[in-house]
Parts: structure tokens; sequence; C-alpha cells
């Protein structure tokens, strides 16, 4: 009999889809998975997903909302409903309890650890992340370089020295910016230090040939395995190494959109071998509304091809609304004139336009999604960093696998139209940086990296003989 594991990803696409992905990995290996999720991102599972013979969806009910709720009292609630129905889930289950619980390291694992532990099922921390944002992390609060801000260099004992802080690195936005920026204060401990101190082990979002560093560093301090099973990208991405990938045929859910995918494709067929330049911030963050007038104008003062993804709510501070704060309306009309741009309000298909040959750059908030996106397809990136992993992610990309450059020296102040320009030609016309690119994604020609395979079958083993 096939034995079971329960996999919980916390909210939000970036963290459900490498989910998705890490559910068939496990399913090829004889697991039989059961998928727990919240009925708001059911509609973003695909229906063949659904219909996997080893995979099961169970959506726990939501806890209802009462009007004008605080969103402190909104996640407790979800926290609580969560619990309890995977206790309830567990309790049913005697006769056959999983072998173990996959739980996504941000929030998951804080809100159902105790409940695993009660029913003594061993649990794995699963970061959805890349693995050199967590030993940054930890690295960085172990280092302590609190009242440093003016030092050259600030070296991380146990990582690559080309990893060192620089003052840049410590700065943050003032306290009177719309948004805290950055990742946790130096000295400030990661929440997920404490959150795995129960789990067996840790599965990262990433592989050896990117990270084997940091894998290596966070399964030595924390004394636990740690594999690279990633990067947990869809199927096709692998398969289509040499060709363009249709995000229509493998994601579900695509969200309204000023432009179809084929209208999108047909323009850049149009274009010469890697000359469009592609923004996009993701589908949570974005710059604020001051700095999207900066890149605006950035835009229309450089000559180059490029596509902009603008979301709704773009540069707004606080609950996000279904408006666009921020449009370019005059720089659309102008490149509606001239043909030298595209405008793309709400969904883009991303794959799509990374895998394109006429794309020769990306600037990026450096979610850890789209960075491996563009990694595996060789596109230089300029890192433009807003919250949290993002700024380790630019770090990664620009530091240790060279393939981009930051938008700014000083991530603590407003990003200027200067800086962008001057970003913007560095990336599109660093031969060096571009031959890096190709260098890198030669190392995924031959589909899913062989040492993520391998580590599967490592987590397979060491799960098998781990008592419960």
């Amino acid at each position: 009999m096939s034995k079971e594991i329960f996999v919980i990803p916390a909210f939000g696409q970036g963290h459900l889809l490498p989910s998705l992905e890490l559910c068939k990995h496990l399913a090829s290996r004889n697991f039989n998975i059961t998928l727990i999720i919240f009925p708001n991102i059911s509609s973003s599972i695909p229906i063949s997903f659904r219909q996997h013979p080893l995979i099961q969806v169970s959506e726990i009910q939501s806890p209802p909302k009462p009007n004008n709720s605080h969103p402190f009292h909104r996640m407790e609630d979800n926290k609580n409903q969560l619990a309890l129905s995977i206790d309830s889930l567990l309790s049913s289950a005697t006769q056959n309890p999983p072998v173990c619980a996959i739980l996504d390291a941000l929030l998951i694992i804080n809100w159902t650890s105790h409940v695993f532990n009660k029913f003594q099922i061993p649990t794995v921390a699963f970061f959805t992340s890349g693995a050199a944002s967590s030993a940054m992390e930890y690295a960085t609060w172990k280092a302590n370089p609190i009242g440093d801000l003016d030092l050259d260099l600030c070296f991380l004992p146990g990582l690559p020295q080309h990893m060192a802080l620089t003052s840049s690195d410590l700065k943050r936005r003032s306290a009177g910016a719309p948004r805290k920026m950055g990742p946790p204060d130096p000295g400030e401990k990661h929440s997920w230090v404490d959150e795995v101190k129960d789990s067996v082990a840790i599965m990262i979002n990433t592989c050896d040939d990117l990270e084997r560093p940091f894998i290596d560093y966070i399964s030595k301090e924390i004394g636990k395995p740690a594999w690279g099973i990633g990067p947990l990208l869809p199927e096709k991405y692998w398969e289509s190494t040499d060709s363009v990938i249709r995000d229509g045929e493998i994601r579900s859910n695509q969200r309204q959109s000023n432009t179809s995918e084929d209208e999108v494709i047909e323009w850049l067929d149009g274009k010469p071998e890697k000359s469009v330049l592609y923004i996009s911030f993701g589908s949570e963050l974005c710059p604020t509304v001051e700095e999207y007038g900066e890149l605006a104008e950035a835009l229309e003062n450089w000559v180059g091809y490029f596509i902009w993804v603008i979301q709704p709510g773009s540069g707004k501070p606080g609950p996000r609304e279904e408006e666009y704060v921020y449009f370019p309306e005059e720089l659309d009309k102008k490149v509606k004139r001239s043909a030298r741009g595209m405008i793309i309000k709400g969904w883009a298909p991303q794959l799509m336009i990374l895998s394109h040959r006429s794309t020769g750059g990306f600037i990026s908030h450096c979610g850890w999604n789209s960075s491996v996106e563009a990694i595996g397809r060789g596109v230089p990136v300029l890192g433009w960093p807003i919250r949290g992993d993002q700024f380790y992610n630019a770090k990664l990309i620009v530091s240790d696998i060279k393939i981009g450059y930051m938008v700014s020296d000083d991530m603590s102040k407003m990003i200027k139209k200067e800086d962008i320009i001057k970003g913007v030609n560095l990336v599109m016309g660093d031969e060096d940086v571009r031959k890096k690119g190709a260098d890198v994604r030669s190392k995924f020609e031959h589909g899913f990296p062989l040492a993520s395979s391998l580590a599967f079958d490592a987590f397979k083993d060491f799960i098998n003989l781990t008592p419960a």
C-alpha cells in the first residue's frame, strides 16, 4: 500500500504553484498525496492535477468573515480553522495515518505543527523560496551587524565571501516610507529559525546547481537534512528548454488582462533577438506610485522595445483594491503610436515572454518564482527588490550567479529615472552578463535537475525510515 503525505501550502500563488509541482514529484515516487487548501485558492488548481490517481485535494471550510474585522483577527480565525480541520482529518485516519506532513515554512508550520505532534506525525518544513535568502537571514542574525551601517563589508561566516553584506544591504527605508522595505533588520531573528525546530527535515525549492553552498549551510546550522528539490516549475518548462512555452497550456485561472497570449507572442515575433526589456513586479508587491512615475519617464527616454506589466493597485500601500492607482496614460498613447512597447494591464504570460528569443532583459522584484523562471532561461535581470527574501534573491543573482545588476546602489532611497536608465543599459548591453546567462541556461537544457531528482529519492528513503 502506498504511504500518504499531507502537503499544506501557505496562501498566495507564489506558494501554491510550487506546492502543486511538489505533489506531482512525490506522487511519481508512489506516495499518496493529500493537498490541504482553503477554497479561495481552489480555482488555481488545474483539472489535470485533480485527476491524478494518487493526489486528492481537501478543501477545508473557510472561517466566516465578520464585518470590519481586523486583519489580525482574520488571520487568527484562519489559523484556528486550519488546525481544527487537520485535527478532524487525522482523527478519521487512525488506521492509515500519513507518514509525514510537508508544511510551508511561512505561517503553516507555526499554525499546525502542534496538531501533527499530537498525533505523532513527523513534519517536514518546505521553503518555497530559495536557500540563499534563508541562509542569509540566519547568518545576518548570527553576525548581528547593528550599528555598522558605514562598514565596507560584513562577511558572514560559513557563506561565500562574495555574499558579504554591504552598507546598502543593511539600510532600510525611513520610518516615513509607506511600508517597511527590505529583509529582517540586522540582528532580527527570522521566524523560520524557531518554526522549523520540531521538523525532522527541510525541503527547499532550489537545486544544487544554483545554491549548493546555501543548502549545506542551512543543514549544518540547524542540524537536520536539507534537500534542494527544485526549482519546482511546470513540467513543460523543463520539456521546452529550446522552445517558447505557452502559459495557457499549463496554468489555469489566468486573471483578467487587456491582452491575449496570442497578441503578445505575435508582437514578440516581430522584434529582433534579445531586444525586448520585460518589466513585471509580480502579483503581490510593486513600487510606489512615485517610483512608477520614474519608471514611466525612464521608458520614455529609453529607445528600445519593452513589455510592461501593471497590476491592479499598482503602487498602492495598504489593502489592495481592484483599480489602477497609477497608469501612464501618456506613455501608453506614445507606445501605441510607435509600436515600441506593449503595456499589459493584469495577467501576463510570463513563462512565454521569458522563453521567447526576443526577450533580452527583465526588470524584476526578484520574487523566487520569477527569479528561477528567468535564471533557467538565461535572461539577465535588473533587480528591484521590494520586501523580504527578494533582497537576498537579488543579491544571489547579482553577486553569485552574476547574471544581472541592482537597479540602485542604495535601496533605502527612492528609485530615480537615472538609476533605471543606467541599469537597463547595463542589463541589455553587457555581453559578459549575457554569456553568463547562456552558461546558466545550459545547465538546465536537459530538463529537471538530476540532483533534485536524486534529492527526492533521498527524501523518500529518509521518510520511510523515520519513526512516527
